[in-house]
C-alpha cells in the first residue's frame, strides 16, 4: 500500500477530495519526521512507538569478496508496535499478504 492509496481509502471514507487527504497523510508523516529529528520518540497510542536509537560502531563482511569492513556507529529509527496491532497482526494467518513474494 503507498501514501496514495491510504489518502485515497481516507478520502473515500470521509468525503473528502482526495488531494486533501494526501496533505493530510503527508502532514501527518511530516510531524513524525519532525518530533523524530527533535525529540527521538514519538509514541502513538494503540500503534506504536517509533524511536531513534544509535547503533554501535561494528565489523562486517563484504559478501562479495569476503573481505572485512569497519561499519561505523549511526543513528536508526526503530519501532515497536502496540498491544492492539501486535494481537491483530498475531491472529492473521502465516500468510504473506498479496503482492509481497519473497518478503
Amino acid at each position: 500500500m503507498t501514501k496514495k492509496d491510504i489518502a485515497k481509502a481516507i478520502a473515500h471514507r470521509s468525503g473528502i477530495q482526495q488531494v486533501q487527504a494526501l496533505a493530510i497523510v503527508q502532514g501527518v508523516f511530516d510531524g513524525i519526521v519532525e518530533t523524530l529529528a527533535g525529540q527521538g520518540r514519538i509514541e502513538l497510542r494503540n500503534f506504536g512507538v517509533f524511536e531513534v536509537k544509535r547503533r554501535k560502531p561494528r565489523k562486517a563482511r563484504n559478501p562479495r569478496t569476503g573481505k572485512a569492513v569497519e561499519v561505523p556507529a549511526k543513528l536508526v529509527v526503530t519501532f515497536k508496535p502496540g498491544r492492539e496491532m501486535e494481537q491483530r497482526v498475531r491472529g492473521l494467518k502465516n500468510e504473506a499478504p498479496e503482492g509481497d513474494e519473497g518478503a
